[in-house]
C-alpha cells in the first residue's frame, strides 16, 4: 500500500496549534503523513486539479491528497468554501462539504432535524416582501429570536419582543437587501446551554454556557461564559441523533431545556466545535486527548 498523505487546515488560536501537533505526531505514528497549515485561500484551480502556493508546501495537487481536515471556523472566506466543495467531489473530506454546508445554514439544519424527528425552537422562513406575516408570527409566539441564517458565534442574533420592536428592526433588515428572514420563537430556557461533543458517531463531552448578565445568549463570542456539566442520556441520544441526521463526522450540539414543554430542543449544530483552551482544562474539561484519539481513529478509517 502506498503511503497515505493528509491535508489539514486548523485553527490555531486557543491552543490549536498544540492540538494540531498532537494530531500529526499520532497520525506518523500509523505511517499516515500530514501536509499542514493548508490554507485553500493560497490554491488555485485549474486544468483539473487544485494547486496550493502556500510560503511552505508550494506547488502541492491537493487533489492528490488522501484526505483533507479542515478545521478552522474563523478563517472560512467564499472562495475557500467554493474549492472545499470542489476537493470534496474528488477526495475525502472531514466534514464532507455538504454536511459542512447544511450546519452552516440554521434553517437547512432545522429543516433537516425535524424531518428526522429532533426537537427544534419553533421557525418561519418568509420572502422578504411577508412583513405581514412576521406580525402574525410575533402575535403568536409573543417573543422570537431574528437569526442570520449563516451566521455563527451568536453574531446577529436579535431577540424581537413586540410589534415595536419588528417596526424598528424591519428598515435595517431592508437595507442589508436580505432576500429572506428566518425566525426562531423564544424558548422559554434558563439561560444556559450544554453543548455536546460528538466524533464519529461516539460521545465525547459535555459542558455548559452561560449567558452574562441579562443577556440572552449564550456563546462565549457573545459575553458567554463556560462551567463544568454532565450530560444525561437524554440529551446524548439527542446529540448523536443531531449529528448523524446532518451527516456530521465531528459536531457540537448546543442543546436547551424549553421550560414550557419540558423537553430538550436543539439550537445549533456546530461543524467545528473547539477543543477545550488551556484555559478551560484548567478548570477541568479534560476531553482534548479523547477527541483527538477519535479523530486520528476516522482519518485512518477514511483513507484506508
Amino acid at each position: 500500500m502506498d503511503k497515505r498523505t493528509i491535508g489539514m487546515w486548523l485553527y490555531r488560536n486557543g491552543g490549536g496549534d498544540k492540538i494540531g501537533k498532537k494530531i500529526i505526531k499520532q497520525l506518523k505514528e500509523r505511517d499516515i503523513d500530514v501536509v499542514n497549515d493548508l490554507n485553500l485561500r493560497h490554491a488555485i484551480a485549474k486544468n483539473g486539479h487544485i494547486i496550493y502556493h502556500g510560503k511552505e508546501n508550494s506547488g502541492i495537487k491537493l487533489d492528490k491528497l488522501d484526505l483533507f481536515f479542515s478545521y478552522n471556523a474563523g478563517e472560512q472566506t467564499q472562495y475557500q468554501m467554493y474549492l472545499y466543495q470542489a476537493l470534496n467531489r474528488i477526495i475525502p473530506m472531514i466534514n464532507s462539504y455538504d454536511a459542512f454546508a447544511l450546519t452552516e445554514d440554521k434553517f437547512h439544519t432545522s429543516f433537516v432535524l425535524r424531518n428526522n424527528g429532533i426537537k427544534t425552537p419553533d421557525y418561519k422562513l418568509c420572502h422578504r416582501d411577508d412583513g405581514h406575516e412576521l406580525k402574525k408570527i410575533i402575535k403568536k409566539w409573543d417573543k422570537m429570536v431574528y437569526k442570520p441564517t449563516d451566521g455563527w458565534g451568536g453574531v446577529g442574533l436579535t431577540k424581537i419582543e413586540n410589534e415595536a420592536n419588528l417596526d424598528m428592526l424591519m428598515p435595517f433588515l431592508n437595507q442589508m437587501d436580505l432576500r429572506f428572514f428566518y425566525v426562531e420563537k423564544f424558548i422559554d430556557y434558563d439561560n444556559t446551554d450544554f453543548r455536546v461533543d460528538i466524533v464519529d458517531g461516539e460521545f465525547v463531552s459535555c459542558y455548559g454556557r452561560k449567558a452574562s448578565g441579562t443577556d440572552w445568549r449564550t456563546n462565549v463570542t457573545s459575553g458567554g461564559s463556560v462551567f463544568m456539566r454532565e450530560a444525561n442520556d437524554e440529551i446524548i441520544d439527542v446529540a448523536m441523533r443531531a449529528c448523524k441526521a446532518t451527516g456530521v463526522d465531528i459536531g457540537g450540539v448546543d442543546i436547551i431545556y424549553d421550560r414550557e414543554k419540558e423537553e430538550y430542543v436543539v439550537l445549533e449544530v456546530n461543524g467545528i466545535p473547539a477543543f477545550a483552551t488551556p484555559e478551560q482544562e484548567k478548570m477541568g474539561l479534560n476531553f482534548n486527548s479523547k477527541k483527538i484519539d477519535l479523530i486520528v481513529d476516522l482519518i485512518d478509517r477514511k483513507t484506508k
